[in-house]
């Protein structure tokens, strides 16, 4: 829409100043004002059906009755509305709705300062800084609540029937349950779909890992749709690999090499972890597995003081070795749990403000919102095309199984 440069000057006589402009009694705010009440007075004009003082309207039945007065948080902090009422009161204007309280941006804005990990307070002073607003710690969670209904239907929407990789891992957040807070893992599962597109499968919270909860989990998954995966990720959660092969028998379980390598580390003074993170590689490098395992004697031999880092690896060595049957493209996918430890690096930046979260709820309802905002920046996987032309030639069929199923 192009206005006259005739009309912007009449507007600008007399604003001197960015407040007068912006300020919160500046010009913006006093034509948002009008421009919406006489918005308003048209949308009575249609329901009524007549123009004001049209005598079309004499012995209509329903006429105009005055107006009531409402204050609308906003951006240019509150503004006070004459809204034009009719005589029957059926009236129901859409621009400023019945018992509407603040303009929709206001909620846009809420939530976002939310999903970055502000807390309540902390909001409450921004947008009395920023805008003049007064709000208070209830209307703020209310504002936020409203997105509890769309992390439930997140939570359990219906999913593709094959996500070929699939990356599980944790972070512990600290929330209250059953009337005492406790510090529980919430974990989140990352799957790469057929294009290589990250999508997280759900979010999930547990004072204690084990088969059952995983069983659990992984049911969860299938009655939303996923029907096969080909290989999963995991940091050596306890439990899971039993409970993954017991609902998705074809499934790979893959322990995360980077874990294991920093599990190892911490059995190593700051002045050893270089010498000793170089003299790992060569044991998920190696090409196959007999020559990794060739590798890890080399480092016992090594190492004979670190002999609880070769004990490590020999003890996750059942779920290592998988590693080594796949071809290199395959093996940049499925290196890591770095995807979704990139993730959770994004989720403990939000929740490190709050010392505890009042519901495992609270704690959901900002780690959506705080994944729905890393979710933008996401992109397609490097090295997919490659990885999936391979995984086509090892799991020949399987795709088009979990299609059909």
């Amino acid at each position: 829409m192009n206005i006259k440069p005739e009309v912007l000057d009449e507007l600008l006589k007399g604003i001197k100043t960015q407040d007068d402009l912006a300020g919160p009694n500046g010009l913006l705010k006093a034509i948002t004002k009008a421009l919406t009440e006489r918005m308003l007075e048209g949308e009575l004009t249609h329901h009524l059906g007549y123009e004001k003082n049209d005598p079309v309207g004499n012995g209509s039945g329903n006429s105009r009755n005055g107006k009531s007065r409402k204050t609308l948080k906003s951006e240019q902090g509150e503004m006070e509305l004459s809204i034009p009422r009719d005589r029957q009161g059926s009236f129901e204007p859409q621009l400023v709705r019945k018992h509407q309280t603040r303009w929709d941006g206001m909620d846009t804005k809420i939530i976002a300062l939310y999903a970055r990990g502000m807390t309540v307070r902390d909001i409450q002073a921004q947008l009395e800084e920023m805008y003049g607003v007064e709000v208070s710690p209830g209307f703020i969670s209310e504002v936020t609540d409203a997105v509890l209904d769309e992390v439930k239907a997140w939570q359990s929407r219906p999913l593709a029937s094959m996500y070929p990789v699939m990356y599980l891992d944790a972070l512990m957040v600290k929330m209250r349950h059953e009337g005492r807070v406790e510090n529980r893992a919430v974990y989140v599962a990352i799957g790469l779909d057929e294009e290589g597109q990250k999508e997280v499968l759900g979010l999930w919270s547990s004072a204690n890992e084990g088969a059952k909860f995983w069983l659990g989990v992984m049911t969860e998954l299938k009655n939303r749709g996923l029907r096969d995966v080909y290989i999963v990720c995991t940091d050596g959660l306890k439990g899971f690999p039993q409970a993954i092969e017991s609902v998705f028998p074809q499934a790979q379980v893959q322990t995360c090499i980077v874990h294991l390598i920093r599990a190892s580390l911490n059995y190593v003074s700051w002045k050893e972890r270089k010498s000793v993170a170089a003299d790992l590689k060569p044991i998920y490098r190696a090409a196959t597995a007999v020559a990794a395992e060739e590798a890890l004697a080399g480092f016992r031999e090594q190492w004979p003081k670190l002999k609880v880092i070769a004990d490590l690896w020999q003890r996750n060595w059942e779920r290592v070795i998988p590693f080594f049957q796949f071809p290199e493209e395959i093996r940049k996918v499925i290196y890591t749990t770095n995807a979704v430890e990139s993730l959770n690096m994004s989720l403990r930046k939000v929740t490190k403000n709050r010392g505890s979260f009042p519901s495992e709820e609270a704690a959901f309802k900002l780690l959506y919102l705080a994944l729905r905002n890393a979710a933008k920046n996401w992109s397609t996987v490097q090295f997919w095309k490659e990885a999936m032309a391979q995984f086509e030639m090892i799991y020949p069929g399987r795709r088009d199984a979990a299609r059909a199923a």
